[in-house]
């Protein structure tokens, strides 16, 4: 499987064929409005002027699974979104990511993804408990554990890389300038 086998729900509530990508550099995005890490949306609009050209897209994912932090609904989120960050990247219907509900393109990212952990900062260790508390065994499985976890996806559709929220977007930029050669 690859990216290219999903179909997605735009913010609209139309179908997107993931196929639609086919050649991109691609980010996916879980976000929500309300979160400590609503702030990087600034910083991947950026990344996004600066790279869309290249063949980069990034496709936002708003879920409200964590903190209850997406609580708006697809328009709300998007006004927000565009008002706040001037994002111009896709954004789509709001989606569960882990569970039963997960939209399968979240189920073949977290089954063919790991978790690394967030990092010895204090922000990433005061996100640890608060993972573990949503998941005992959050350092063993692929789910994703907050908003703002990115997933890097090269030109054939395969994942690459995952990158947890607290990971610094620099890296992030890195591995992106890397997958686009």
């Amino acid at each position: 499987m690859s990216l290219y086998d999903f179909t997605v729900k735009s913010q609209e509530g139309t179908d997107v064929d993931l196929s639609d990508y086919k050649g991109k550099v691609v980010l996916v995005v879980n976000t929500a409005t309300g979160c400590g890490f609503t702030p990087q949306y600034k910083e991947l609009q950026d990344i996004y002027a600066e790279f869309n050209q290249q063949g980069l897209e990034i496709l936002d994912f708003p879920c409200n699974q964590f903190g209850g932090q997406a609580p708006g609904s697809d328009e709300e989120i998007n006004s927000f979104c565009i008002g706040r960050f001037g994002i111009t990247f896709p954004q789509f219907s709001k989606v569960d990511v882990n569970g039963e509900n997960a939209i399968p393109l979240y189920k073949w990212i977290t089954e063919n993804t790991k978790f690394d952990g967030f990092g010895l900062t204090p922000g990433g260790i005061k996100l640890s408990g608060v993972a573990k508390t949503m998941d005992k065994d959050y350092k063993h499985n692929g789910n994703i554990k907050w908003n703002f976890t990115k997933i890097l996806i090269d030109k054939k559709g395969e994942i690459v890389a995952r990158f947890e929220p607290t990971m610094d977007l620099k890296k992030v930029k890195e591995k992106i300038k890397e997958t686009l050669k």
